[in-house]
């Protein structure tokens, strides 16, 4: 089996518009209504070489009394803990909220590498407007356009970089 990456965050942060543009088809349903990926989503995805599985997550939501975001919180739990690297993503056009600092909060618990990903930022005012997430105390963070893609390549150099070397183990017959 190979490397696991989870993509984790609050609802409609554009998880699922990163996760197809990752596997490079639209499996994953992309909607404006939070809540619309509920399950854990698996894709293929490669980078310079370096293949690896990818995870779409649901939106994290701690606290809250709806049955199906209690579910998809558990969906997310499980993605984190089968996951070698998480892509934990956040949004620059909302700012920090209190939903990102539950999920930072969560995974400053986990011993994986976590790489802290803005998304949405497609312009210079945007890229300023990252800098508030140093707040959530997880250190670099790197900024893309899931949409356009631009700023992926650096965040993927990054995570390959992390990412645990699979045996791959050659199938010989040894029939007599």
């Amino acid at each position: 089996m190979g490397a696991i990456v989870a993509i984790v965050g609050r609802p409609n942060v554009g998880k699922s518009t990163f996760f197809n543009r990752l596997i490079q088809r639209r499996e994953a349903i992309v909607d404006a209504v939070s809540g619309v990926t509920r399950d854990r989503h698996y894709g293929k995805s490669d980078w310079n070489g370096r293949e690896f599985s990818i995870i779409d997550t649901g939106g994290y939501v701690v606290g809250s009394d709806d049955i199906f975001e209690k579910e998809i919180d558990k969906q997310v739990e499980l993605a984190i803990a089968e996951s070698d690297a998480i892509i934990f993503m956040v949004d620059v056009e909302t700012g920090v909220t209190g939903m990102d600092e539950d999920v930072a909060k969560l995974l400053r618990r986990v011993n994986k590498p976590v790489f802290l990903t803005i998304n949405k930022v497609d312009n210079a005012m945007r890229e300023e407007d990252a800098v508030e997430f140093y707040s959530l105390g997880l250190g670099e963070y790197y900024t893309l356009s899931s949409i356009n893609g631009s700023g992926t390549g650096e965040l993927l150099d990054a995570l390959v970089k992390e990412l645990p070397e699979v045996e791959r183990r050659m199938m010989t017959n040894t029939a007599k």
